[in-house]
């Protein structure tokens, strides 16, 4: 009986051991834990965009306004009755008019 009780023993510190010191106890549960929640995090903002995704999808396929709107910023369409103003800012300033009037000489 006392043999029995032994080896009950030793068996539970052995469990014991694996539970609370090797890499597969603990460790290896906390470090699952913490994959599992970068995980559902990243899926929750992959929903979202897929949520966006689906919506500009519907729209394309449905109505005119988005395909006119993409079609305007991504490939610059200009309606028939529309007028295209571009306005461009000046990067560098011209330079200056020469004080004298510059002559070619003949020799």
């Amino acid at each position: 009986m006392r043999i029995l009780a032994a080896i009950l023993g030793l068996t539970l510190v052995s469990l014991q051991y694996r539970l609370w010191l090797t890499d597969q106890g603990l460790h290896e549960v906390a470090r699952l834990q913490a994959a599992v929640d970068a995980q559902a995090s990243a899926n929750l903002q992959q929903g979202g965009r897929n949520r966006q995704l689906a919506a500009e999808v519907s729209d394309l396929k449905g109505g005119l306004t988005a395909l006119e709107e993409r079609a305007r910023s991504e490939l610059g369409m200009v309606g028939s009755s529309e007028t295209f103003y571009q306005v461009v800012s000046a990067a560098t300033p011209m330079p200056a008019a020469p004080a004298t009037a510059v002559t070619a000489r003949t020799q």
